[in-house]
């Protein structure tokens, strides 16, 4: 297992050149800087703190660039070779392993908030309440902390106290002490995205059918509503797709440690920061409101500051 370790360990810090490792704090930047500036203009107007979707939306900045922090930290340390020890490893790894389920548990809650505001109107204001969205964020937090104590629980069950002690490189293979342990994390999260998957595709087909029977401003609305839908779908897709990577990267891994090394930083950048960075455009670009007020309050009001 030790021998495992140092081989995952060693495979993210080889993940390359300067090179690769430049471009994806590059990106990370890039990516943080437009989140904090979507977090500013949220916190600016009334409306969007006390609007569902807009609540939900932060929801997302907030765990997106939380979820890319700290996986770029773990990059870092890991590429420069420096072993920490486990306690502190399974610090790391339990913001990962929540916020990584965060988003895309989020997302499916956006898109349940979008059937209710299209398909049941007359119960939209009683079912989408500001209180009725911080119990969401609760429940959010609590199912997404369920795959994270799955694996706790099985590490701390096979784990000797000595081993807490110990200094290695920190990735979450190192809690997969048997490979039961390994199916079982991949069955949990399995289970929640085809639940998410059934959930969307079901939100699709009814606001489908209304986006049909509409006419004027309601088909509008509706056709909206269904394009942020598949758009949901997509991150969705793309987070689901991230849960099949360490497959793949164990299948390359038995082939040539090169082509794992070189998998391993293709699926970190699309499955890992190219759906964090989706959220943005879906809200923050397209929705008219959220998009006008970024203008106002971000661009016009900098500007102002400088004169």
């Amino acid at each position: 297992m030790a021998d495992n370790n140092s081989l995952v360990g060693g495979a993210v810090s080889v993940m390359g050149t300067n090179d690769t490792l430049t471009v994806v704090q590059f990106l990370i930047i890039i990516f943080l800087c437009i989140n904090l500036l979507l977090i500013i203009t949220f916190f600016r107007k009334e409306c969007f703190y006390t609007t569902t979707r807009y609540i939900l939306f932060a929801v997302t900045l907030l765990s997106d660039s939380l979820m890319l922090v700290m996986s770029d930290i773990l990059l870092i340390v890991n590429y420069f070779h420096f072993p920490i020890q486990v306690w502190v490893c399974i610090i790391f790894n339990v913001v990962l392993l929540v916020y990584n389920i965060v988003t895309p548990v989020t997302l499916t809650a956006m898109t349940l908030e979008r059937y209710v505001a299209i398909c049941m109107p007359l119960h939209h204001a009683e079912l989408c309440s500001t209180r009725s969205t911080m119990h969401c964020i609760l429940i959010i937090h609590g199912l997404s902390s369920v795959p994270c104590i799955v694996v706790l629980s099985t590490f701390f069950a096979s784990a000797s106290f000595s081993m807490y002690k110990q200094y290695s490189s920190c990735s979450v293979e190192i809690f997969m002490l048997h490979r039961w342990q390994d199916h079982v994390r991949s069955a949990v999260q399995q289970f929640y995205f085809l639940i998410m998957v059934i959930i969307i595709v079901f939100a699709y087909v009814k606001i489908m059918k209304v986006a049909k029977a509409a006419s004027g401003e309601d088909k509008k609305s509706s056709g909206k509503g269904l394009k942020t839908v598949i758009l949901h779908g997509f991150q969705l897709l793309l987070c689901l797709i991230q849960m099949w990577c360490p497959f793949v990267e164990t299948a390359a891994l038995q082939i040539d440690f090169v082509l794992f090394v070189d998998i391993r930083y293709t699926n970190y950048i699309l499955f890992n920061i190219t759906p964090r960075c989706l959220s943005p455009l879906i809200y923050g670009l397209r929705d008219e409101t959220f998009f006008h007020a970024l203008k106002n309050y971000a661009f016009i009001g900098f500007y102002k500051r400088n004169i």
